[in-house]
């Protein structure tokens, strides 16, 4: 699937479900894993969980096999691979913990600086 698209179907089944706070994090070259990183957050555990599963489905009617979901038996937070995209759907209390869009938006030295503290 064009990327474009499966951009636009992630965000819209995210929106679907009232998804709260989604952040789109471009890491193309600051990583070989994936180039989007959408970062969204649900209220519950029953939230996070449907907001991924709505984004699982919407992958599939779009014929876009998901490569990998985790997280799904905790509901804390659950990683939706889509190859050119992964998306993050998070309780706020554990991205503030984690704070993905801090670590992803600072530059290499940054990230070196602050593990050598």
């Amino acid at each position: 699937m064009q990327f474009n698209k499966l951009r636009k179907l992630v965000l819209t089944a995210i929106d679907d479900l009232k998804g709260e706070d989604a952040v789109e994090i471009d890491v193309k070259g600051k990583t070989s894993v994936t180039d989007l990183m959408i970062i969204v957050s649900g209220t519950s555990n029953r939230h996070v969980k449907s907001i991924a599963n709505n984004i699982v489905a919407e992958a599939k009617k779009a014929k876009s096999q998901p490569l990998g979901v985790e997280g799904e038996e905790q509901g804390e937070w659950v990683l939706v691979d889509l190859g050119d995209i992964i998306v993050h759907v998070m309780q706020p209390h554990i991205r503030e913990f984690y704070d993905l869009e801090k670590l992803w938006s600072m530059d290499e030295s940054e990230r070196q600086g602050s593990s050598a503290g």
